[in-house]
């Protein structure tokens, strides 16, 4: 059977722009995840560190931890362990964070 090279190319490039697309859309949603967890880590340093003595706003904590549960929640339905396993360790670190800025 000879060696078909266009038709290889095509299903190469098919699998490629197929694989690439999903791993894209599943790295831009745990990018997202951090991201969202490392919003209010700038204000929580100062605040520990003593550089400044004003805490992040309580509506943007709320809606950013909103945004998490959310995430976290569709991470389950989904079974996606990478995004569980990031964001519930995101929510250890943010709790500790608090804890300290609280009982400090």
């Amino acid at each position: 059977m000879p060696f078909n090279f266009p038709v290889a190319i095509v299903a190469v490039r098919n699998y490629i722009t197929n694989s690439l697309t999903q791993l894209s859309a599943d790295s831009l949603g745990w990018l997202a995840a951090i991201v969202l967890h490392c919003a209010t880590l700038p204000s929580f340093l100062a605040l520990m560190t003593g550089l400044s003595d004003r805490t992040p706003s309580l509506d943007i904590i709320l809606f950013l931890w909103s945004g998490l549960v959310l995430l976290f929640i569709r991470a389950v339905v989904l079974k996606d362990m990478l995004n569980i396993i990031t964001i519930g360790f995101g929510f250890i670190l943010q709790a500790g964070f608090m804890a300290l800025i609280l009982f400090k």
